[in-house]
């Protein structure tokens, strides 16, 4: 009952009235946003901007894209709190996507921030805005300042470690790391970004010192040529370990230092069914491949690896190497040729094409790909060619009506009438939408009232050019 009086209340402009209908309603349904919005409305008509403030904050945290709640608290900021006002344009700036606009609104922030903490949370938003946006160098600039003040955080000097990582700084992500610890830091999370960085640089000494992690251990001892006591940890390691998809890397890693390769694959499988088609897969793979001199398997693998990775260009090269030590492989020809058509290689993609039809002639992808390449080029005889072979009525695609429709219009654009009204009227057989159905009739009707002799429509455009270019 509450709801409704409120509403009336509301209507008769009885607002403070509704407001505390409103607020018995809310009461019961504390996470109800619709009711929060109500609130907050209501409060700013009566003038309660700190509470329709704190409602309009409530909805952010169960809602943060939430743009209404944006602009009123903008709004509600503009004229007597202008950090609050810029952080909230810059948080509404950030979610749209608009980094720039969102920069610049935390840039002004900070200059009229004057508090401690207010300065730091902004210098770190700042810090991430410049990351999304692809400008490391100022994020890292950022993330320096805010390590020079007081208000710190492990969290600060993780996020600044892992810039560098990324950037193959290992020194620098290093030193980071170690400034958390004499900061006070040195926590599992700090420790554990230090091992981490030491063995990506390659000294797995180090990483090993600091890591309370098994499975790093074990990756560590590895690294190091102790190859025995790796396996033996391994074998001894807890059964949650051992459901680990990393617990599948270490045994690849280890069989693969061993040299044996078989085993090394079937942990790599075990890992693939954990992470399915996982970048990491087909990199093991290819290692393994590369090391038992099958140069097929590796180039394939190294191309899905960089597939996965968004080389196309590398993954184009490698298809290439592997297409050329084996020819009939048909699923690596679709996957080379659709790279180079998104790579805008249409003439070199269609040659895939043509050689997966030559080794399945009845390879219906291929053969509509193919079709789709002739009709872009305008060699409306070849389309045909592979139309028809789709539609033979022998064979398992003779009502794929599509590819009749197609194949009636190929008909039509080479002057093949004929043919066209048999392919129409085959089509017209499997048509099941009255509207389609009346269309291709309409068509058939044309056709039959246009008479072309059989010699004349089967002489094509591209048939009269080459007789003309014959004499």
């Amino acid at each position: 009952m509450s709801l409704q009086l409120a509403e009336q209340f509301e209507a008769n402009e009885q607002y403070q009235e509704a407001y505390n209908e409103y607020k018995k309603e809310f009461e019961q349904n504390p996470d109800n946003l619709g009711l929060m919005e109500r609130l907050a409305h209501l409060a700013l008509i009566l003038g309660n901007k700190d509470e329709a403030a704190s409602f309009y904050n409530e909805i952010l945290k169960r809602d943060v894209t939430n743009p209404l709640a944006y602009d009123q608290l903008m709004s509600i900021y503009e004229n007597t709190d202008k950090y609050k006002y810029y952080i909230y344009r810059g948080n509404k700036n950030s979610i749209e996507g608009k980094l720039e606009f969102a920069i610049n609104d935390f840039k002004k922030a900070l200059s009229v921030a004057n508090e401690g903490t207010q300065i730091a949370m902004t210098r770190l938003t700042l810090a991430n805005l410049y990351r999304r946006a692809g400008n490391n160098m100022k994020a890292i600039d950022e993330f320096n300042v805010l390590l020079e003040g007081e208000d710190l955080h492990e969290e600060m000097f993780l996020e600044l470690a892992d810039m560098y990582l990324q950037d193959e700084a290992y020194s620098s992500a290093i030193d980071t790391l170690q400034r958390a610890k004499n900061k006070g830091f040195d926590t599992p999370r700090v420790n554990e970004g230090l091992a981490a960085v030491y063995l990506k640089s390659g000294d797995a000494q180090s990483a090993i010192e600091y890591t309370n992690d098994e499975l790093l251990k074990i990756q560590c001892m590895l690294e190091l040529g102790q190859g025995e006591e790796a396996y033996k940890k391994l074998d001894e390691l807890p059964e949650e370990l051992k459901n680990n998809p990393r617990y599948y890397t270490l045994r690849a890693q280890y069989y693969y230092s061993s040299k044996d390769f078989e085993q090394a694959l079937n942990a790599i499988e075990e890992y693939n069914k954990f992470v399915p088609n996982s970048p990491l897969t087909y990199q093991m793979r290819a290692l393994v491949y590369e090391e038992k001199n099958d140069d097929y398997n590796a180039h394939l693998n190294w191309g899905k690896y960089n597939v996965l990775r968004g080389n196309n260009d590398i993954a184009i090269n490698e298809f290439l190497n592997a297409v050329q030590i084996k020819d009939d492989d048909i699923d690596l020809m679709f996957e080379l040729a659709e790279l180079l058509t998104a790579n805008k290689e249409i003439d070199h993609a269609s040659e895939y094409y043509s050689k997966i039809v030559k080794i399945d002639p009845n390879n219906k992808e291929a053969l509509e790909k193919l079709a789709q390449y002739k009709e872009g080029i305008g060699d409306y005889n070849g389309q045909v060619a592979c139309l028809e072979q789709i539609v033979d009525p022998h064979g398992s695609y003779a009502n794929d009506t599509e590819a009749l429709k197609n194949l009636a219009r190929a008909y039509e654009k080479i002057k093949a009438k004929g043919k066209a009204l048999e392919v129409y009227k085959r089509y017209l057989e499997l048509i099941k939408n009255p509207s389609e159905y009346k269309v291709v009739k309409d068509k058939i009707e044309k056709l039959e009232n246009f008479g072309v002799a059989d010699a004349e429509e089967s002489e094509g455009l591209l048939d009269k050019i080459m007789k003309i270019f014959g004499k």
